[in-house]
This record gives structure tokens, C-alpha cells and sequence, in this order.
């Protein structure tokens, strides 16, 4: 029996060690991309009220601003993950910093409403080639058993992004003004498409991926139909979609207006909750990462208590009597909503397995579709229950009952399939493992 690492004809070539202080420095450049997208996603969370003004529109048409931008981040999960499986992550990565940064500007000059939603829509598409990249650059980079702990570092990374908009660029927003705080914060953009050009590499010397044939449109729909027939892959979709939308609501567009008009707080008090609530998600995200990094099966068990634990807060918070929630529970319910985005990384977890290196990047665009299709569905209707209600805050964010009931059904309908497939898989890669060919 010859060594897994001998080839018919001689020696494999030589392999850099997965890991280490390069594999660090290579996706810390690749997360400092997501880093920046973040930012400027979550820009308009802190500046929702200006914006209003500014613009001069009512609720529905402030909520399309962040609607608009997580369409169209949804809709490029599928063909950025079939760029990123053909063209390689430092060129998307390229290309995703040109956009968002594009988008960030013109949104600091936009004169209308109708030039500010193109705007947030470039951002949308910019930003929508960041996180893919960064998880098949961590699945590049890092030892497979590392995967749930660098994806949740990669998203603990991006609440930080969010903590910044929420800290800096909000002070600077009543601060300098709307043009030169978001022309200003564009500047970052552009560092980190430097650094990108510069430094970045898609994978260590040796571990370069088997070419794969394109074949055009089969090619696409042959990746598609693969990834989307595993159901590890449509499983870590509805997680996603079920754990991640009640805190992107709230941080991306309706939680401010939510703590000032109708908990009556002041705008530093509702931007203090925001902050722990981007804390809560940093702190939580260590911790998840670590435990599925230990105990591969606390996966659904982490999932479905952040599902139940979010719902019994927002239900206890909305049906509190009186006029205002007590300011504890609020912060019990940042603190529990902070739980939501590590929750929403184990969807990838499920997915990785399931799927071979090839299809990393389709099959993580299927799950990352799920949360954003789920957000984007709520954003809106929050907003039109605003607009139907007088702004009865306690009747539009029922919406996000509706949502956790849909995707708890079918998290629950595909557990036991996926489940069966990973250990197969499971029991096949050992069996290969043993018998290597002679």
C-alpha cells in the first residue's frame, strides 16, 4: 500500500502546511473586505431618520432603501457563488470592493430618492461578492476541523463593521454631515481593494483546486441542481433564513425607529442598545464557533434555541402592558438578538459537508440567500404595517413570528435527511481514507 500523499509516476508535489501565520494575514486581508461592506451596509441603520428627512418619504418608501439592497444582495448569492467557484476569490473580492465603494459615494452626492436607491443598490451587488469569498477563502486557507470557528470569526468581523457604523460613522453623520461622512467612509473602500490587488492569494502553493470544466449554462445549472440537491445544503438555507432576519431588521433599518418613537427613548440610548446588541453578537459568536468546532451535532440545538429564545423576547417585549417595555428587558432583548447572527453562520455548517470544494462557493450562496430573502420580506412588511397602522410598532414586528414558524416547519421537515446524508458521507471518506489504492 503506498501513502495517501504518493502519486502514480512519483512524488506529489510539495504542500504548504494549511493554516498558520500566512493562511492568518492572506484572510485577514479577505475579511477586511467584509469588514468594509459591512460598514456600508449597515450605514443606513444608523441614519434611517436622516434619510427620511432628507429624502422626504414615509415609512414604506425608507424601508424600500434597505429592501432594495438586500434584493439585490439575495439575488447575487447563486451567481457569486458560481463566480467564486470559476473565477477564484481575489477577483471577486476585486470586484465587490469597486461596487460597494461606487455605491457609497454616489450615495453621499445622491440628490433624489430615486439616485440614493441606485446607489444602495450597487452597494447591494458590491457587497453581496464579500461573504462567499471569505468563507471558500477560509475553507482554502484553514484545516477543514477549523471551518465552523473561522466562519464565525468571519462574522464576528462583520458585527464589528456594524459596531463601527453604529459608534463611528453615526458621530460623524451629526457630525461633518451626510455628504462627507458617507464620502469620507468610502475612502475605506478603497484601501482594501488595494490591499486586495496586492497581497491577496486564493489558496496556499500546492492546494491549487482541480480544474473544472465549464460548459456554459450546463455548467451553471449542473452546480446549482448538485448543491441544491443535498439536504445539507437546503437545510443550512432555512436556518439562515429563520435565525438571521429578526436582528438584521433590527439593526439594519427598524430598531432605532423602534427605541425612539415608540419606547420613547433618546437617539444615544436606542444607539447604546444597538451597540450591545452588535457586542452580544461578537461575544455569542466566539462561543457558538467554539462549541461546533468540539461538538459537530450542537449544531440544530444551538439553532432552534436562538430561534425559540429570540421569539419569546420579542413576544414579551410587544406584549408588555402599558405604553413603553421596561429598560431591562430591552436589554435582555439586544442581548438575545445579538445571538441571531452566530446562529445564522451554523447554516453553513450545514452546508459545507454536504457539498465537495468545487461546490463550496454555489452551495454558500444558496444558504446565505435564505437570511437576506427573509430580512428583505420583513423590512418590507414592518414598513407597510407602519404605514397601515398609524406606526403600531407592536402589530408590524408580528411579522417576524409569521417568518420563525416557516422556517422552523422546514428545518424540522429536512433534519432527518440531512442528517442520514452527512453520515454517509462521513462513513465514505473513512472508507476511502482506509483503502488507498496500491
Amino acid at each position: 500500500m503506498k501513502p495517501a500523499s504518493t502519486r502514480p509516476g512519483g512524488p506529489a508535489p510539495e504542500r504548504a502546511p494549511l493554516g498558520g501565520r500566512r493562511a492568518i494575514a492572506v484572510w485577514g486581508i479577505g475579511v477586511s473586505v467584509y469588514f468594509v461592506a459591512v460598514i456600508f451596509r449597515t450605514s443606513l441603520g444608523v441614519a434611517g431618520l436622516d434619510a427620511a428627512d432628507r429624502f422626504d418619504v414615509n415609512a414604506s418608501a425608507l424601508s424600500t432603501f434597505s429592501i432594495l439592497q438586500l434584493l439585490v444582495y439575495a439575488g447575487m448569492q447563486i451567481p457569486v457563488g458560481l463566480l467564486v467557484d470559476r473565477l477564484g476569490t481575489k477577483k471577486v473580492l476585486a470586484m465587490g470592493a469597486v461596487l460597494f465603494t461606487a455605491g457609497q459615494l454616489a450615495f453621499a452626492f445622491s440628490p433624489s430618492y430615486g439616485m440614493a436607491l441606485a446607489s444602495r443598490a450597487l452597494l447591494g451587488c458590491g457587497d453581496a461578492m464579500t461573504f462567499i469569498s471569505v468563507l471558500r477563502l477560509g475553507t482554502r486557507w484553514f484545516p477543514a476541523r477549523r471551518g465552523p470557528l473561522v466562519a464565525q470569526l468571519a462574522g464576528l468581523v462583520g458585527m464589528a463593521g456594524n459596531l463601527v457604523s453604529t459608534l463611528v460613522l453615526a458621530r460623524l453623520l451629526h457630525g461633518v454631515g451626510w455628504t462627507a461622512a458617507f464620502a469620507g467612509s468610502a475612502g475605506a473602500g478603497v484601501v482594501v481593494l488595494v490591499l486586495t490587488l496586492l497581497f491577496l492569494k486564493d489558496h496556499p502553493e500546492g492546494h491549487e483546486p482541480e480544474p473544472v470544466p465549464h460548459q456554459g449554462a450546463a455548467y451553471v445549472r449542473r452546480q446549482i441542481a448538485a448543491s441544491w440537491r443535498e439536504p445539507g445544503t437546503r437545510l443550512g438555507m432555512w436556518v439562515h433564513f429563520t435565525t438571521q432576519f429578526p436582528a438584521m431588521v433590527f439593526l439594519l433599518l427598524w430598531g432605532l425607529p423602534f427605541l425612539v418613537e415608540a419606547q420613547g427613548l433618546s437617539r444615544a440610548t436606542a444607539g447604546e442598545l444597538l451597540t450591545l446588541v452588535v457586542l452580544s453578537n461578537m461575544a455569542v459568536g466566539l462561543v457558538y464557533g467554539q462549541v461546533v468546532a468540539r461538538h459537530h451535532g450542537a449544531r440544530l440545538p444551538l439553532a432552534l434555541g436562538t430561534v425559540a429564545a429570540t421569539s419569546v423576547l420579542w413576544a414579551t417585549t410587544l406584549a408588555w402592558p402599558g405604553e413603553t417595555a421596561p429598560m431591562g428587558l430591552l436589554v435582555v432583548l439586544c442581548v438575545v438578538l445579538g445571538a441571531c447572527g452566530p446562529a445564522s453562520m451554523l447554516g453553513f455548517d450545514f452546508a459545507r459537508p454536504a457539498n465537495p470544494p468545487e461546490r463550496q462557493g454555489t452551495a454558500s450562496g444558496i444558504t446565505n440567500m435564505g437570511g437576506f430573502i427573509a430580512s428583505m420580506t420583513t423590512l418590507f412588511a414592518v414598513g407597510l404595517l407602519l404605514d397601515a397602522t398609524g406606526d403600531d410598532y407592536r402589530i408590524a414586528f408580528s411579522a417576524v413570528f409569521v417568518l420563525q414558524a416557516l422556517g422552523v416547519s422546514q428545518i424540522l421537515r429536512l433534519r432527518g435527511r440531512a442528517a442520514r446524508r452527512e453520515r454517509e458521507r462521513l462513513v465514505a471518506s473513512r472508507v476511502e481514507t482506509v483503502h488507498v489504492p496500491a
